[in-house]
């Protein structure tokens, strides 16, 4: 069992969750050990050196995946899929659904996503970015999803491991959160206040969005 694990703040409720499920060592260690963007998890997927991620959304049409009921969604704004306004037109490597989004949104300016967007939008102030998913609520009246749980083997386990995490509601230990406090420059307190704009369960209207999304990014002759 080898998991990608995208090393965001987004994801941090999931993989609190991982450490208390009962995995061997050996497979925790491989989540820790296979960590990456969106887009290199979705060549580590693509190739097999991984059997299960989060990829970008846009990637999850491929039919040789089988996908599964989680994500990372947003209802509106999300705070870390961003454009900045009056900047030069720049693209984010990590995530080609981020980038497709500013398209299909015709945003113009630097385009940043995760972490450092966060960042930036705590520095900065939120009037100087287009937020995507707020905008993409806006126009559709649907969630966006930003990344979709895949896999190519193993299914029935991951099934079963995220069944179990969407049932709860996780609490992250004072400890972690401290640490990825440190790490990412941020604030408890605005970690907490930011993972209140994620959600996780991809249901009947994160379906909808995607099939809108990837029906418009085909429109945009997206070339995966």
């Amino acid at each position: 069992m080898l998991f990608g694990k995208i090393d965001y703040l987004n994801l941090l409720p999931f993989h609190v969750f991982l450490k208390r499920y009962p995995l061997s060592n050996q497979t925790k260690k491989s989540i820790e050990f296979k960590k990456g963007t969106p887009a290199k998890l979705c060549e580590d997927l693509s190739k097999r050196r991984i059997d299960a991620a989060i990829i970008s959304s846009i990637e999850s049409r491929n039919p040789k995946y089988t996908k599964l009921n989680l994500g990372i969604c947003a209802k509106g704004a999300v705070k870390s899929v961003l454009v900045r306004k009056n900047s030069p037109k720049k693209l984010d490597p990590a995530s080609k659904s981020s980038n497709m989004l500013g398209k299909i949104l015709s945003l113009n300016g630097e385009i940043i996503i995760g972490d450092e967007a966060l960042r930036q939008y705590i520095k900065d102030g939120g009037d100087k970015f287009y937020d995507m998913g707020e905008i993409w609520y806006q126009k559709t009246g649907l969630p966006f999803v930003f990344g979709l749980f895949c896999c190519n083997k193993n299914q029935n386990l991951y099934k079963k491991i995220i069944n179990q995490f969407l049932k709860q509601k996780i609490k992250i230990p004072k400890y972690i959160l401290n640490e990825y406090s440190k790490s990412r420059n941020i604030s408890p307190s605005l970690i907490l206040w930011y993972l209140e704009h994620i959600s996780y369960s991809v249901n009947t209207k994160e379906k909808r969005a995607l099939k809108k999304f990837i029906s418009l990014a085909k429109k945009h002759n997206f070339r995966p």
